[in-house]
């Protein structure tokens, strides 16, 4: 599975990658202050991305399980961040009350990655001051943690680096109405 992702984000044309942005609908901005990477949603209907969709809904049933979690649903992207870009930290919840995004996700797919070519996940604790880990980009990697709680960053990258990002959420709707991720 790790293989055919690493091909399919590679093999995307630059025109199907998007800038990405910060905040939500009518909050969305571009902010290449902020964000620099390039991403593309996964889509259901392609086979690779399907297959991970799987083995994610696999993790979600098992952490539901075992955790108790409650999680509902599952939104991802591919991300592409070319030399030099960055993501400042952030947290990935962007309404704490409504607990939407619960469980951050991050799928590496940089085989052979060197410390030297940067671009790690820095995850802080909930002050957002004190240094939890340094996670290095490499191949098959899979960091896991809670969206509103880990304030994160992505240290500028020395080379092209790839990931799927993705957020476990829970079902925030009133009275059994059900709320899709997109």
């Amino acid at each position: 599975m790790l293989d055919a992702l690493f091909i399919r984000i590679t093999q995307l044309p630059d025109a199907a990658l998007s800038r990405a942005g910060i905040g939500r609908e009518q909050a969305h901005q571009l902010n290449r202050f902020v964000r620099q990477d390039d991403t593309r949603w996964l889509e259901p209907g392609n086979a690779v991305d399907a297959g991970f969709l799987d083995w994610i809904e696999a993790i979600r049933l098992g952490l539901n399980q075992r955790l108790f979690l409650g999680l509902f649903d599952y939104e991802a992207h591919y991300a592409r961040y070319q030399p030099g870009a960055f993501y400042k930290k952030h947290l990935d919840a962007f309404d704490t009350a409504s607990r939407n995004r619960v469980l951050s996700t991050v799928l590496y797919l940089n085989p052979n990655w060197p410390a030297s070519n940067g671009g790690e996940l820095l995850l802080y604790a909930s002050d957002g001051e004190a240094l939890l880990e340094r996670v290095l980009p490499g191949f098959g990697r899979l960091a896991i943690f809670l969206s509103e709680r880990f304030p994160h960053e992505v240290l500028p990258t020395r080379a092209t680096r790839f990931s799927i990002a993705g957020w476990f959420r829970v079902n925030t709707s009133l009275q059994g109405a059900i709320d899709p991720a997109r």
